[in-house]
């Protein structure tokens, strides 16, 4: 029953150290879930839907109401001679009245638009997709900002539990030369020289662990999440396995040339003609009737409608300007593309030779820091047999501290220059 609760307790223990662990992935996607700028894909997708809308809403029909009152200087009469024929039957003629009001409505309803609505919304859902590539563009920095200040802590770290290590190897050096000291075998100068390395050793810890804090804050503050007792798990090491790029610049500019291939659509559908019904409605007076509305002055009710045929013969101007336009903007961005992939191959290429001069010296940093230990451990042992003093001991203990840091320094350097070549490759 024991091994059944030792089994339990043993895995609460790893539930809790797990949980108390964060990885560089884990703070790269919280910072750009937490980051203001991830709200824009939001007011994107309503701008784009607003639009859309509006696009569609050009096949209902359109309705004018109007009214007018209107007064004229001349009005369409009969000749006097006829005026004069007509009254012997006994009808006045008196013409057109020159002031004349009436309330109506014009209607329109498209039945062909050449094409327009459906280049139109093509144009918008390719300028959305172009937005929210730039969005992803600009997003994708903050990935650069935070693995930057994680490899930071990692190396800040690193260095401070070494000056910890350090910080012990005085102490108990300390400890023996009192004891010396006590015993006649060594001078109060050796014991003051070792504690006074002890305690600005001390002090590098102190600025090592404020500084530490300080970055800890800055990455807390890009991803929402308290780091406090949290490990930075130390990234792996392993190299992309495909060096082609898939940045989301590649994916911004391959939306800007879609954008330009819908517009090309749009100059299309501008040198097509135009369908439409129409409809004119109004109550007032002078009625279509001219000649009725000349004896009497009634108001009366009239009805216009019939189909409309419009062709705008002036976009054939401009179009072959417009799409000459539209492919001089694909070339400038097909070069910006070509730019980029260039500089891109280049800085991998040069990442990769970092990666592997790296590999080369820490293979050494390991044989290094074990025969520094080495002569450190035999300087403690003369240091116990009076053949060496307390200087010659800090320096073979600062030697010791130093090789161990170079190694740290390169263990991390070596993660982040493989990360920088994945931001770099975007994998």
């Amino acid at each position: 029953m024991w091994k059944q609760y030792l089994a339990l307790a043993l895995s609460l223990l790893g539930g809790v150290r797990l949980s108390a662990q964060v990885t560089l992935e884990e703070c790269v996607t919280l910072a750009q879930d937490n980051y203001p700028l991830i709200r824009k894909y939001d007011l994107l997708n309503q701008t784009k839907a607003v639009n859309l809308s509006d696009i569609n809403k050009s096949w209902l029909p359109q309705i004018q109401v109007y009214g007018q009152g209107t007064v004229q200087n001349e009005t369409p009469t009969f000749p006097e001679s006829l005026t004069g024929i007509i009254s012997q039957t006994g009808t006045n003629i008196s013409g057109l009245n020159e002031w004349q009001y009436k309330i109506g409505a014009d209607i329109s309803q498209n039945i062909w638009d050449g094409g327009a609505s459906k280049t139109g919304r093509q144009i918008e859902r390719a300028e959305d997709a172009e937005r929210k590539a730039a969005l992803d563009v600009q997003l994708y920095t903050i990935r650069q900002r935070v693995e930057d200040l994680y490899f930071g802590i990692l190396l800040i770290e690193e260095q401070a539990e070494q000056t910890r290590n350090m910080q012990a190897l005085l102490q108990s050096n300390l400890d023996k030369l009192r004891t010396m000291y006590e015993n006649g075998t060594a001078m109060q100068s050796d014991v003051d020289m070792v504690e006074a390395q002890y305690l600005s050793t001390a002090q590098q810890l102190t600025q090592a662990e404020s500084t530490a804090k300080s970055y800890r804050k800055v990455l807390e503050i890009f991803t929402g999440k308290s780091l406090v007792g949290q490990e930075l798990v130390k990234p792996d090491a392993s190299l992309p396995q495909n060096l082609m790029p898939e940045r989301p610049e590649l994916r911004h500019f391959e939306a800007q040339l879609q954008a330009n291939e819908a517009r090309n659509a749009s100059i299309t559908a501008s040198t097509m003609p135009r369908i439409g019904l129409f409809a004119q409605a109004y109550y007032g007076y002078p009625g279509f009737n001219y000649f009725e509305n000349m004896i009497n002055r009634d108001l009366s009710f009239n009805l216009l409608a019939g189909v409309k045929v419009s062709w705008n013969i002036g976009a054939f101007y401009h179009k072959k300007n417009d799409r000459r336009k539209l492919r001089l903007s694909s070339d400038h961005i097909a070069v910006e593309r070509d730019m980029f992939l260039f500089n891109t191959n280049m800085q991998t290429r040069s990442q990769l030779d970092h990666i592997d001069e790296l590999k080369d010296v820490m293979q050494k940093n390991d044989r290094i820091v074990e025969l520094r230990a080495n002569v450190r451990k035999a300087a403690e042992a003369q240091l116990d047999n009076g053949v060496i003093d307390a200087t010659d001991l800090l320096t073979k203990l600062t030697d010791e501290k130093q090789a161990r840091l170079t190694a740290s320094y390169h263990e991390i350097q070596f993660l982040q220059s493989i990360y920088q070549l994945k931001y770099t490759l975007n994998q």
